[in-house]
């Protein structure tokens, strides 16, 4: 078979017409490269600095405001919280407040001055093992004005909620929003644009139905199969890497109930955006990348610039991926993680507006 380099010519000229004809697509040709660029190169920093953490000086004395500092000073991390009892800072360890607490106890110059033994305490947020690591190296950094062979037990470290270090504990949780995040969206994503393509939509108008009963019988099934995943994914960390839950499954449900309806309405958003289906998918896409490198699944949320961790805060992931881990992991209750729980019903209400919205401004 003879190849004709005229009639490949003319297929490929049609393809780069259909591109430039294509906005959308014509755009993710280079918004994805810079997106990940930027991602990878800016946001993401393996190298854990800023750790929110929280300081019990129960000696307050020159030596040990000395030594607070001087953690402060490696930049690993910021101390946000002050506290007069270990029992307050692990109360704020459990809220998600801060990853780290260190504990000066009472009689710290006398033991300073005994040796061989710490001298203060790191209590560390251990369901993620790079926080954790970056927190034991906190353990061997000198005592102000002592030799570093000495200072080698400066502090001991107490590890929460996964001592054992295991990367399941910390990762199938959160696998629990990355996942819904993705189908959830996606679902929705193509909900609108499915009915046009197929002309169902015009059918749809002319029926009484209002716009907010079309958006709500869109997404309402939705919900019950995000409830079918997260039990799924839960059962099979329980069953196979031994991921508990400290929790109560009442919180896990309100929890997950309102942060499947944010990405609905997510996806319902989508949907009045594309055109096509093979649009609402690369918008879905678009979206959930972002929220995957940010929302502190993959990476250390305190690690990041403050400009990305503001980005991430708008995103529905960020707030479940500390919610689920809080009750699966930390035995918190949605009281303690309100300031998680209502970005996610502001989410719900402002996407299903737009949503609204622009699903109004299409039909006329």
């Amino acid at each position: 078979m003879k190849l004709s380099m005229t009639r490949i010519g003319a297929i490929a000229r049609k393809e780069f017409l259909h591109l430039r004809r294509d906005p959308l697509t014509g755009g993710m040709i280079a918004g994805i490269p810079v997106i990940m660029t930027l991602l990878f190169g800016f946001a993401i920093n393996q190298d854990v600095r800023h750790l929110h953490a929280g300081l019990a000086d129960l000696a307050n004395t020159q030596a040990s405001r000395m030594l607070a500092a001087d953690v402060v000073a490696t930049q690993v991390v910021d101390i946000v919280e002050r506290r007069a009892t270990a029992a307050e800072l692990e109360e704020l360890l459990v809220r998600g407040r801060i990853s780290v607490g260190l504990v000066i106890p009472a009689d710290f110059e006398r033991r300073a001055a005994r040796g061989g033994r710490p001298v203060a305490q790191l209590m560390v947020d251990g369901g993620d093992p790079i926080v954790l690591g970056a927190a034991r190296g906190l353990a061997a950094m000198p005592l102000p004005g002592t030799t570093t062979s000495r200072a080698a037990e400066s502090f001991a470290v107490r590890a929460y909620f996964n001592p054992e270090r295991r990367s399941a504990i910390h990762i199938v949780p959160g696998l629990c929003g990355v996942i819904l995040t993705l189908t959830m969206t996606l679902f929705t994503s193509i909900a609108i644009v499915r009915e046009r393509e197929r002309g169902n939509l015009e059918l749809l108008i002319t029926t009484p139905i209002q716009t907010v009963e079309l958006m709500i019988g869109k997404i309402a099934p939705y919900v019950l199969i995000g409830y079918i995943q997260v039990t799924l994914i839960l059962s099979l960390g329980a069953l196979l890497f031994q991921v508990p839950l400290r929790g109560t499954i009442l919180d896990l449900v309100v929890g997950a109930g309102v942060f499947v309806g944010a990405t609905l309405t997510l996806g319902l958003f989508i949907s009045t955006v594309a055109i096509t289906q093979f649009q609402a998918f690369q918008l879905t896409f678009v979206t959930f990348l972002p929220q995957m490198l940010l929302s502190g699944f993959m990476f250390p949320f305190d690690g990041m610039p403050r400009a990305a961790q503001l980005l991430a805060e708008a995103f529905p992931l960020t707030h479940f991926v500390r919610i689920v881990r809080g009750i699966v992991l930390r035995g918190a209750n949605l009281e303690q993680l309100t300031p998680e729980l209502w970005p996610l019903g502001l989410f719900f209400v402002v996407a299903m507006n737009l949503a609204m919205l622009r699903f109004r401004k299409r039909l006329d």
